[in-house]
């Protein structure tokens, strides 16, 4: 079996008004992006792999819910299965693979984005694009600081005037930690161009880049 080398990772966390607000960003981007794109989405069981299944049917880059022990493949899109925590393990060889497990809840929340972010910090990879859309509380962030330490990353954060609830976005940007802050319908751009796809076809980024 082939394993595709993963030297770059897109990680996207939401909450309150995600489902809706996925669907803005998931279908414009490009199947051609050269990296993995992981969504956690506070969802309970059953409900994740539905969500998958809609943007599946949006979006011209593949998208399903994880299947624990499967290996993350570029151009893909992952949706994190509800009830579960997800890590991201890289093996010896270098491949990086899905681990679920039914650890409690942290702040209510399974699965919780800080766990996915922070499984990675030990991770070879040259490069992360973080993006955090609407959500309540504060998901996200602590997993952003840490990444933050150890690599290359580059945050987006959802602006407040787009968000159902500004709550994690908001948490991301008071603690310094966001790069772009971007109306959502700007944000699959912002994700392409820092990935290095330029295509026609794909919302134009505009907004606050600092």
């Amino acid at each position: 079996m082939a394993y595709d080398n993963i030297s770059k990772l897109v990680l996207i966390a939401s909450s309150t008004g995600g489902p809706k607000a996925l669907q803005s960003v998931i279908p414009f981007i490009s199947k051609k992006i050269n990296a993995p794109v992981i969504i956690v989405q506070h969802m309970p069981k059953g409900f994740t792999a539905t969500l998958a299944a809609r943007l599946n049917q949006m979006s011209e880059i593949d998208v399903s819910e994880v299947i624990d022990g499967e290996y993350l493949q570029n151009g893909h899109v992952y949706v994190a299965a509800g009830g579960k925590h997800l890590e991201i393990v890289q093996e010896r060889r270098g491949q990086l693979q899905f681990k679920e497990n039914l650890s409690d809840p942290i702040n209510g929340l399974r699965p919780c984005a800080n766990v996915t972010f922070t499984s990675l910090v030990s991770a070879s990879l040259e490069f992360i694009v973080c993006a955090v859309l609407t959500g309540m509380g504060a998901d996200g962030c602590l997993g952003i600081s840490e990444l933050k330490k150890e690599h290359n990353i580059y945050t987006i954060a959802q602006n407040r005037e787009t968000c159902v609830v500004y709550g994690m976005p908001r948490a991301v940007v008071d603690s310094g930690n966001a790069d772009a802050i971007l109306p959502l319908d700007n944000i699959a751009g912002e994700i392409n161009n820092k990935m290095g796809v330029h295509e026609n076809g794909f919302k134009s980024i505009s907004g606050n880049v600092y």
